[in-house]
């Protein structure tokens, strides 16, 4: 079940981030992701109202932490999918996700069995060859930064969002999304960047709330059934539904190295699942 999830996870976060990326050519980055987390929120309350739950202030704690990461996270990774190729940007900032909830999982006692072990070492090179850097889209010292940025702020949604007890259900997710908002008005403020929405085009990100309250959520019961350190990292996959996406739709050229490191994404999971 942490599996699928984590599956599920991925593939709604790589959807949104495709979606995001568009929305911000048009918009303002910070725009969108005000608009993206507030109806985050707003669908994530609705969820938590029906589904229940019990959760204790270490919860409430934790779910703030991780409204801080996903917030500025968001931001940046708008940030840098408006201005870069969507195949390469999104996969940068999740090798650095995914090796921050791994490193947490280890430092806690957490200790995956022998496959899942090989899937979580192999899921770093896959991810590595689907960022693969081309044309000098990541020569520029921006593009690095705001890969690397988003990573982390992704990260310690993954850890945070894995302290949050079984019990809770999905009320302190409320909080998650509340403080993102939050947290990009402050970073937008802090850098002198607009975040209230004026462009007609920033509001096309209110479809973009139902995804991010799928994914987060996904994630908040997957490791309520597997380790952190697992299911953080299959959920750290999902620039392959970037880069399908962007192949797709905006035509982006799956590169050779790109299509290997999706095959191993997909014997990664397979990895996992036996493991």
């Amino acid at each position: 079940m942490a599996i699928v999830l984590s599956l599920i996870s991925a593939l709604s976060y790589g959807v949104s981030d495709f979606l995001g990326g568009i929305v911000s050519k048009r918009a303002g980055p910070w725009q969108v992701a005000v608009v993206g987390q507030t109806s985050s929120t707003l669908c994530i309350a609705v969820a938590a109202v029906i589904i229940g739950g019990t959760p204790d202030s270490s919860d409430w704690w934790w779910g703030a932490a991780a409204g801080a990461g996903t917030g500025v996270g968001a931001a940046f990774l708008y940030r840098g999918l408006a201005g870069s190729r969507m195949g390469v940007v999104a996969p940068l900032s999740a090798v650095t996700c995914a090796l921050l909830p791994v490193l947490v999982g280890l430092g806690l006692g957490e200790r995956p069995g022998l496959y899942a072990g090989l899937g979580i070492a192999l899921a770093f090179p896959a991810i590595a060859l689907v960022a693969r850097m081309v044309d000098g889209d990541l020569t520029h010292r921006g593009g690095v930064i705001d890969g690397t940025v988003a990573g982390l702020g992704f990260g310690v949604l993954f850890v945070a969002i894995g302290q949050v007890g079984d019990d809770a259900g999905l009320y302190p997710l409320i909080l998650t999304q509340a403080a993102s908002v939050v947290s990009v008005v402050l970073t937008a403020v802090i850098m002198r960047q607009v975040w209230v929405p004026r462009v007609p085009a920033a509001w096309w990100a209110l479809v973009m709330g139902p995804l991010g309250a799928l994914a987060t959520g996904s994630f908040l019961l997957a490791t309520s059934f597997g380790l952190l350190s697992v299911v953080a990292v299959i959920s750290s996959l999902y620039p392959a539904a970037t880069v399908v996406l962007a192949a797709v739709v905006l035509r982006e050229r799956i590169l050779g190295p790109q299509a290997v490191g999706l095959l191993l994404a997909a014997l990664a999971v397979s990895l996992v699942a036996l493991g």
